[in-house]
């Protein structure tokens, strides 16, 4: 694989369209950041993240460049909180231990590419419903319930930090507010 880049980077150097060939090729690579179901294209909003994580790999002065060569996404999408935009940016569940001890320098540098927005990283997660019996499994694992998997899911929106106590407060009339402590 060496050989090839070599190969390539010298034949491209000095030819007239090199800044459209070095845009293919950084789109390319950047495109297996993204982890879809078969069919299923990424939207623009996911190449856009994926090639940010491409470039974060890719810069010299990168400090997590190393742990960045093993993560990959599964969606992206866009969301209105108040008045400003957050980022979800959907991981699969096997590179999330990865993901988990690099988030705070990730989600920093994805912030400086995408300026104004929030950024938030959350592990895809599966949830079995109580007839999993019929998926041909005998036990439900208590990670894969309904409660732990949204209690998980609140623990990645919140990271890096910890989640130290929980009030539910209930409105007069009937509303419920967490306070996330």
């Amino acid at each position: 694989q060496g050989q090839i880049c070599r190969f390539r980077s010298a034949l491209f150097a000095e030819s007239p369209g090199a800044g459209f060939l070095s845009f293919f090729f950084a789109m390319f690579n950047a495109r297996k950041k993204i982890l879809k179901d078969k069919g299923a294209a990424p939207t623009e909003l996911e190449e856009e993240v994926a090639k940010a994580l491409f470039d974060i790999e890719v810069s010299p002065s990168s400090d997590i460049k190393a742990d960045l060569r093993d993560v990959y996404i599964s969606s992206a999408q866009d969301l209105e909180v108040k008045n400003r935009i957050a980022l979800v940016v959907h991981v699969p569940f096997r590179v999330w231990k990865t993901v988990r001890k690099i988030q705070g320098r990730l989600i920093r540098e994805l912030e400086k590419k995408f300026n104004k927005k929030h950024v938030v990283l959350v592990a895809n997660r599966t949830i079995l419903d109580k007839n999993f019996r019929r998926k041909g499994l005998q036990v439900r694992p208590r990670s894969r319930t309904l409660t732990s998997v949204h209690e998980s899911m609140l623990e990645d929106v919140v990271g890096p930090t910890e989640i130290f106590g929980k009030r539910t407060r209930i409105g007069v009339d009937g509303s419920k507010l967490m306070k996330i402590i």
